[in-house]
């Protein structure tokens, strides 16, 4: 069961960054024509009307995608100054105290992307170029967020495993790199 549980969590993750990183990329080719449209407006051509409106979106869309698959393989900054001396113990107890602390701000943003989400729906607020609402936004990055929460609740419960265990344990595929 656990183990299906893991592979659950790392293919989920790992879907989203996999499609942020295709958002990434259709942001970079719009930006290229949109700046290319510029350079070529003697032609007839010109700029993609709203292309900042649609990166805006689309980046942070993608930011919330990747926040799962940089969790789950324990890709946040730390500073092991003082850790690096403790035991493995100590270490896999900061861990558990900091996986708890992700789960809560995750938590956070998360419920504060609803509460916009359902802020953007009722006033009915589009983007000023493009005029798409702007709720489609929200909801996108509200679907990375969430899917961070359950990533950042699962890394939780595995550093208590690995506390529990005395040694790391890691998903196929989401070892630390």
């Amino acid at each position: 069961m656990t183990a299906s549980i893991d592979r659950f969590v790392a293919g989920l993750a790992y879907a989203m960054a996999i499609l942020g990183g295709l958002v990434l990329i259709a942001l970079i080719v719009l930006t290229v024509l949109s700046i290319a449209g510029r350079g070529l407006n003697f032609l007839g051509l010109g700029p993609i009307p709203g292309d900042f409106e649609l990166v805006e979106a689309g980046t942070a869309f993608a930011v919330f995608a990747f926040l799962p698959w940089c969790h789950l393989r324990r890709c946040h900054v730390t500073v092991d100054i003082f850790l690096s001396r403790a035991g493995p113990r100590v270490n896999f107890a900061v861990d558990a105290l900091a996986n708890l602390l992700m789960f809560g701000a995750s938590g956070l943003i998360a419920w504060r992307l609803f509460l916009g989400l359902r802020d953007k729906i009722t006033y009915g607020e589009t983007s000023f170029i493009l005029r798409f609402p702007l709720w489609w936004s929200y909801a996108a990055s509200l679907i990375g967020a969430s899917v961070f929460v359950i990533v950042c609740l699962w890394c939780f419960w595995r550093s208590l495993r690995e506390y529990r265990a005395g040694q790391r344990l890691d998903p196929p595929g989401a070892g630390a790199s």
